[in-house]
């Protein structure tokens, strides 16, 4: 094995010894309480961002840290690792097992794409509104891994029509259609074989032959999956290409590939957008409404209602502008026939609306835990927008609806260790002096405009989102931002909000997050597919996030106003 080959095997063993040697004079030649905190939340940054350590391994450092450094006593860091975040946390979970238990969300996405239609641009949009729905409940990965077996098996029965429907064209450019030849010879096969005229066996014989000699002319086919002018010959076929070549040969046409491709994509995408409507939509959302009520006490002006309000119309302009986008790339400017509704629908239609129909079917009547699971769905969701209930029934008899492995099974402790890693860190450095030492340095970005300091911050979590996972992005940069607000004069929540709803824009790549990489798995997509359209996706949120921040998002928060709930750092000393 080669030098650089066992540099990257032994790299995360590498990271995790060479950084901490790399920031150790910090601590030991300055000796303050700043420095030995700046000291260990660099540490866990490099760890969270290079995934160095499990997440949840790293959160623990600074319960091991501050109590070595004397920034925090052990009982005092201790104490920030469970929260209300972690309670809230614990029954999203529940509610969302159960969903997906007793089958709730597959008999949602099924009636609304039921109700939108089957045309392509109608089933995309269909789709989409299911997964922003269910994703305002559901974590983004249980909705794109729900979703997608309907998606492909519905793809699947479109392909599968067309192929029918193409059977009955004769020659295009001087090529046979040997699909049609072998449909043909299949049918008269049968009839001789009912005449007695022919032995079964020869004919089957030479259908075979047929079909393996089709067979070849498929691996010698095109790059795009169909060969418009039959052609092309096998030396023109790279060998490295091969496996790219495979992974497209089961499309009859380009048509075919760019619509198994558009709606792939239209199912991360939109299982990231729905998660931002709600607080408890996305982990960032609640690692943000933590952090910003511990930073905070005295505001309450960050709830659930406050939330969907702002985000609701950012989330549907971002979904409507994204389905524009995905339609332009993968099925043209011709919107027309997504919106006409007539009657006459074509072979791949009928074909997907009954794939569809026959699979709400199975799910049969909705039974008692599913109505019961509905019910304390709607009655969380009514709890969330008005707080604080004061009554409940006395105990009843009652099914249960989800088992606690089935709870421990589904529950993200590594999400939940890392979020108390983030609180402790949160919580030193305010203790240590860190953060006001942070914000005396960035208060002379104060003389540039607030929209360039929000549209910087918004690219930069957008950027780091991208390779870092969107928990540990959010957790290290929401201390940076509360100190650059404080210093720079303006309403934190003017920073915070849309740099907390950028870090879920994570759309170019498979690895940036788990909906991406499930879509990816399916094989219809390469690299280059998602960054071309994803780049569009991310242009789209980040400029829809500044004009609602700049816009409706004043009035609701009051950001023109610096609030009293907030350190003015200009009248705090520096230790």
């Amino acid at each position: 094995m080669s030098f650089p080959r066992h540099i990257w095997y032994y790299r995360k063993l590498i990271i995790i010894l060479f950084f901490p040697l790399l920031f150790l004079p910090l601590p030991l030649i300055t000796k303050t309480k700043e420095s030995e905190c700046a000291f260990t939340m660099l540490v866990v940054a490099i760890y969270w961002l290079t995934e160095a350590m499990p997440l949840s391994v790293t959160a623990l450092l600074p319960a091991l840290m501050f109590p070595l450094f004397g920034i925090m006593k052990s009982s005092e860091v201790a104490s920030v690792y469970f929260k209300d975040f972690h309670v809230l946390l614990i029954g999203v979970i529940c509610l969302a097992t159960s969903i997906e238990k007793w089958n709730l969300h597959k008999r949602i996405a099924l009636r609304m794409v039921i109700i939108m239609g089957v045309n392509p641009g109608r089933l995309m949009m269909g789709f989409m509104l299911s997964c922003v729905f269910l994703s305002m409940w559901l974590s983004n990965t249980s909705t794109a891994a729900m979703v997608m077996p309907i998606v492909e098996a519905v793809l699947q029965q479109i392909m599968n029509a067309e192929a029918v429907t193409d059977v009955t064209q004769n020659t295009m450019n001087g090529f046979t259609n040997q699909a049609l030849e072998l449909h043909e010879k299949e049918s008269v096969m049968k009839k001789l074989e009912e005449k007695g005229q022919i032995e079964l066996e020869c004919c089957k014989e030479e259908i075979v032959k047929e079909k393996e000699n089709e067979q070849m002319k498929q691996k010698n086919k095109g790059m795009n999956g169909y060969c418009p002018d039959g052609d092309i010959q096998a030396s023109k076929v790279e060998p490295d290409e091969a496996m790219k070549e495979e992974a497209v040969s089961k499309y009859k046409s380009e048509k075919d590939h760019n619509l198994c491709k558009g709606m792939c994509l239209c199912i991360a995408y939109s299982s990231t957008i729905g998660g931002l409507t709600t607080i408890t939509g996305t982990s960032t959302n609640l690692i943000f409404a933590e952090q910003f009520n511990m930073h905070y006490p005295e505001c309450h002006c960050i709830n659930f209602g406050s939330w969907f309000i702002l985000v609701l119309p950012m989330t549907v302009i971002i979904m409507v502008l994204s389905w524009v986008w995905l339609h332009i790339i993968y099925f043209g400017f011709n919107f027309s026939k997504a919106l006409e509704f007539r009657k006459e629908k074509s072979n791949r239609e009928k074909a997907s609306i009954k794939l569809i129909e026959e699979a709400y079917k199975k799910l049969g009547p909705m039974g008692y835990p599913e109505i019961v699971t509905l019910t304390i769905f709607c009655f969380m969701a009514i709890l969330w927008f008005t707080r604080n209930p004061g009554f409940f029934p006395g105990e009843k008899e009652y099914t249960t609806l989800i088992t606690w492995k089935e709870f421990q099974s589904c529950m993200p402790w590594e999400i939940s260790l890392l979020v108390g890693g983030g609180f402790a860190l949160a919580k030193g450095s305010e203790v240590s002096g860190l953060s006001l030492w942070v914000g005396s340095k960035l208060e002379p970005l104060g003389t540039l405009p607030v929209w360039v300091i929000v549209l910087v911050s918004c690219l930069i979590v957008t950027s780091v989102t991208e390779v870092a996972s969107n928990p540990a992005t959010i957790t290290i940069f929401l201390p940076i931002l509360v100190a650059l607000s404080e210093a720079t004069h303006i309403n934190p929540l003017y920073l915070l909000i849309p740099s907390t709803l950028c870090t879920s824009f994570a759309f170019l790549l498979p690895v940036s997050n788990p909906p991406n990489a499930i879509v990816f798995g399916y094989g219809h997509l390469t690299v280059m597919d998602m960054v071309k359209a994803g780049l569009g996706v991310n242009i789209i949120g980040i400029v829809v996030v500044m004009i609602a921040i700049s816009t409706w998002a004043i009035p609701l928060f009051d950001l023109k106003t610096y609030p009293s709930w907030a350190q003015d750092l200009r009248n705090a000393t520096i230790p």
